[in-house]
């Protein structure tokens, strides 16, 4: 399996994140934030394929596109239409499917369910484009228990900060991956074949596998052939105060993260002005990122307030604490 990320739009302007999740059979693709303009590089038929639409919160830099996402899914039937945010999402989005005149769709059987992540439940509520979306049905809840989306290949989790109002934090993780050691596997003498597929992915109840005649116990070899490695994981968290608290949660959380997809919406000198704000400096990110061990850094949401010239300075300032960061492929800025 594999997770490729692509960051949507450009220095400066609105940004958002998608992801396509290569399981081996199929690729899931979410969309987390749907800011101005994020979706003008896709074509229709790719945002058509989008599984989840997941805002971190409801401002408008980071859900002003979603009428140009609205306009190729809104009747979609080919998979089923979900998106989550904080509390008060359903209310927000409702507006957003009403502010259409709606005809031609009265023989349609389209639903639409918005899911939102409060600090104990994640509370559902379904809308019918058959009815133009006129009225918002409660849907069921469940417990949140940090994660949103189980799939046998990746799960989605979601944190929640602060930025002046409720705002979401994601990671999207890959199981443990199993491994064969080929190394152990020739010292027992024993054969490469369809059967060490058993070994990784034993059916439910299984206890035997036959290898050349002979009968192995299943857990016998996982303990003699297996290793464990983590799985990959990307984070992104965007608009939200990074203080000691935040710190404190954020670390742990993020162990085993590959790629941190982080805001630096100020620079180290503004940070008075980035904590008043519920943003995050460039150091803020920097020191996240060292402090949780991630693999890389990528630096997004950058403020117009600052001179495009000077945006390089922005991505020096993390740098010299964490050397691994970066802004974007495709800004050109280093």
């Amino acid at each position: 399996m594999s997770i490729q990320h692509q960051i949507l739009g450009a220095a400066g302007r609105d940004n958002a994140l998608l992801l396509h999740i290569n399981t081996g059979q199929s690729v899931d693709r979410l969309l987390f934030d749907c800011g101005d303009g994020v979706l003008a590089g896709l074509p229709f038929a790719e945002i058509q394929r989008i599984d989840h639409l997941l805002f971190s919160h409801l401002h408008m830099d980071h859900v002003g596109g979603f009428d140009s996402f609205f306009r190729c899914t809104y009747n979609r039937e080919s998979k089923p239409n979900v998106i989550w945010g904080p509390p008060e999402s359903a209310r927000i989005l409702h507006h957003r499917f009403q502010g259409f005149r709606w005809n031609l769709h009265g023989e349609t059987d389209v639903v639409w369910r918005v899911c939102e992540v409060g600090a104990e439940a994640v509370t559902r509520t379904r809308f019918a484009l058959r009815e133009a979306f006129a009225a918002a049905y409660p849907d069921g809840a469940r417990p949140f228990t940090g994660t949103l989306i189980e799939e046998e290949a990746y799960t989605v989790e979601a944190i929640h900060l602060e930025h002046r109002g409720p705002s979401l934090g994601f990671l999207v993780r890959e199981p443990v991956r199993r491994n064969v050691d080929r190394g152990k596997l020739e010292a027992l003498k024993l054969p490469p074949g369809p059967w060490l597929k058993q070994v990784k992915h034993p059916a439910p109840g299984q206890t035997e596998i036959a290898v050349n005649g002979t009968r192995f116990s299943v857990a016998a070899l996982q303990a003699a052939l297996l290793s464990e490695a983590p799985g990959d994981g990307i984070a992104y968290l965007t608009d939200f105060l990074l203080d000691d608290a935040a710190m404190a949660r954020l670390v742990p959380w993020l162990r085993g993260c590959r790629v941190l997809v982080c805001e630096s919406a100020y620079r180290a000198a503004d940070a008075d002005l980035a904590r008043q704000n519920g943003h995050v400096t460039t150091i803020g990110a920097a020191e996240l990122a060292r402090r949780a061990g991630v693999s890389r850094l990528l630096l997004i949401h950058l403020s117009d307030r600052y001179p495009p010239e000077t945006w390089p300075e922005l991505l020096d300032e993390a740098r010299a604490i964490f050397p691994r960061t970066e802004f974007p492929r495709g800004w050109g800025l280093g």
